[in-house]
């Protein structure tokens, strides 16, 4: 099973959406920002891909974020702000039958699926 998490109106999210949809892979999508991100699945992303993997560092959300957290940001503070600040988690998170990637890119996809 292949589920695709991000954020609806995320640009990146929706070409990766278009992307399935005109290969007619079939995937659940999971909004973090509408339907939540669990302690556990954060866990398990972390763990998979590493928590400086997640971080979006070019966002609106990392700037946003004061100069002391940003400067200190380390794996114990990253799971905090990511599950307060579900934005700055970069997208789409992928997780393909337990594997997890992020990002997008049609060469990479059409390699791997």
């Amino acid at each position: 099973m292949l589920t695709l998490y991000g954020i609806k109106n995320c640009d990146t999210v929706k070409k990766a959406r278009r992307w399935l949809d005109e290969q007619g892979l079939d995937y659940q999508f999971h909004d973090f920002k509408k339907d939540g991100l669990s302690h556990e699945l954060l866990t398990h992303w972390e763990q998979a891909i590493g928590w400086d993997a997640l971080i979006n560092r070019r966002g609106t959300t990392w700037r946003k974020l004061p100069d002391g957290v940003r400067d200190t940001l380390s794996r114990q503070t990253a799971h905090e702000v990511m599950l307060d600040n579900p934005s700055i988690i970069k997208r789409p998170v992928v997780d393909q039958d337990g594997q997890i990637s992020v990002g997008f890119s049609a060469d990479d996809w059409a390699a791997r699926f």
